[in-house]
């Protein structure tokens, strides 16, 4: 049997654990965020919120400023048209010194809407007419704590303080007849009544303001939670994906937008890690995890296009195997065909070996390449000791096939790297020293393990070995020796410690 046929690859068994374990990296690990973090759609509300009120206050302090105002010109304009009008009327009663006529024009000031007074005056500055009965024919009063005074053509606006009213705005004119000035009329309006109305005003408009607010904070929420929600699911997704679950996916819904858009790429990009994680697990079936790492870091390594190494080859196979398979059923051959190469692709693995391949019943294991190992000789005879030990023990459990394995192993020169056709290609070793391990395993008998002259050099008197017979091999010109492996002594480094 030769390595050098077309044969299927075989698999060695690599999980995720193992790559963790070979690599120290953990597939779909991630970063974990501590810390309270408020919901987006909280976050979307609020800030919502804050915009609204901000809008809604501005809007209601520019309306109210501008009501005020509104307010102010109005009380003003209604006390000019009475003032005029008082100015208009009381002429020729002035003229006359008619008091009733002149208390009868003043009669219903005092009823009109922040109107608080109005009075007529002689030139001489004696009440002839006054919304009060008893200030008629009393001197007038010295206006005190004036402020704000203004005169706009013929009429002066003054503020101050009327005990009892609290701040008044008087106007005032002279009454002319002829463009002769007989008095002067004052009309008092109340600044506490417009203020009053504009509190009034005001009140109104918070709560307008409120209920707009209230709504706001309703509409606020029902879109943050609306909106968020595609976030959110993103949210999720990336969690999900972070953990290894590829198959994870974002509900698309009816709608149609940006988000819409972005869940259905990030489906997509869902699809192909789950692609390429199978991809990375099955290829890592193939390859050992060192050499599935290797790939992953560098696929363009020149060790993938080809190198010459010295490595230690590991060739097992099952005595008389063809005869057994004959005799049982398919189900019970392929029960403790797996087993044995279960046991074997462990061994080989927990000794830094790479499998290379199965052939039929025959195990292939490679020491030193692709991963560097300077005691690839050792490796190799350790494993193959510790396999038969492994066979033997789990052959009294009813493999009987499992005892039955011969192991050869060879020390030399292989070329590694990537071979075959642009459809199908593996990474393997091809070589004379191959050629020979396999030749080897064929003088080995069930339960033994035999080597040449290049294993016992490399472990020259460590290793135990009884010499066999000189064997003829095929290609040779002269008898090769061989010995068979019966044990290995500890390096001294490691009896010491």
């Amino acid at each position: 049997m030769t390595v050098l046929h077309n044969h299927v690859s075989a698999v060695s068994l690599p999980t995720d654990d193992s790559l963790t374990e070979k690599t120290g990296k953990t597939a779909g690990a991630h970063d974990s965020v501590t810390g309270f973090a408020w919901p987006i759609w909280f976050q979307l509300s609020v800030t919502m919120m804050l915009i609204l009120l901000v809008a809604i206050g501005t809007l209601i302090w520019i309306v109210a400023e501008r009501q005020k105002v509104r307010l102010h010109n109005q009380a003003m304009d209604m006390g000019m048209v009475s003032l005029h009008f008082f100015g208009k009327s009381a002429g020729i009663p002035l003229l006359n010194e008619d008091i009733p006529a002149l208390n009868t024009l003043l009669t219903n000031a005092g009823e009109v809407d922040g109107h608080l007074y109005a009075f007529i005056t002689n030139k001489d500055r004696i009440i002839l007419a006054h919304t009060d009965q008893s200030k008629i024919r009393k001197p007038s009063e010295t206006f005190n704590n004036i402020r704000k005074y203004e005169k706009n053509s013929d009429v002066t606006f003054f503020e101050y303080t009327l005990p009892g009213k609290g701040r008044v705005t008087d106007m005032s004119m002279p009454i002319l007849f002829n463009g002769k000035e007989l008095g002067e009329v004052h009309v008092g309006l109340s600044v506490n009544f417009i203020e009053e109305l504009f509190e009034q005003e005001k009140s109104y408009l918070a709560l307008c303001a409120l209920m707009v607010v209230v709504f706001g904070l309703f509409a606020a929420l029902l879109f943050g939670m609306l909106y968020s929600r595609p976030i959110t699911l993103l949210l999720r997704a990336t969690r999900e994906i972070a953990r290894g679950n590829y198959k994870h996916k974002v509900p698309l819904g009816r709608r149609s937008g940006e988000l819409t858009r972005l869940a259905r790429a990030f489906n997509r990009m869902g699809e192909d890690l789950d692609r390429q994680s199978m991809m990375k697990e099955t290829f890592g079936k193939y390859v050992g995890a060192e050499v599935l790492q290797m790939i992953m870091e560098d696929p363009n390594n020149q060790w993938l296009k080809g190198l010459k190494k010295e490595a230690s080859i590991l060739f097992a196979d099952i005595r008389g195997f063809t005869a057994y398979s004959e005799t049982k059923e398919p189900e019970q051959v392929v029960e403790k065909l797996n087993e044995y190469f279960d046991i074997a692709t462990r061994v080989i693995l927990r000794h830094g070996g790479y499998l290379d391949k199965f052939i039929g019943d025959a195990v292939l294991g490679v020491f030193g390449v692709p991963v560097e190992c300077p005691d690839h000789s050792e490796h190799c005879v350790r494993a193959a000791i510790e396999m038969q030990n492994e066979f033997r023990k789990a052959s009294g459990k009813g493999n009987e096939l499992l005892s039955l394995v011969g192991i050869g192993i060879k020390t030399g020169v292989v070329v590694a790297g990537n071979i075959g056709s642009q459809s199908k290609m593996e990474y393997t070793v091809v070589g004379d020293s191959v050629n020979i391990a396999s030749k080897l395993n064929g003088f080995a008998m069930p339960g033994d393990i035999v080597c040449d002259e290049s294993i016992c050099t490399r472990l020259k008197g460590r290793l135990d070995v009884r010499a066999m017979a000189p064997q003829k091999i095929k290609g040779k010109s002269e008898p090769v020796q061989v010995f068979k492996v019966t044990g290995i002594k500890a390096r001294m480094k490691d009896r010491i410690s």
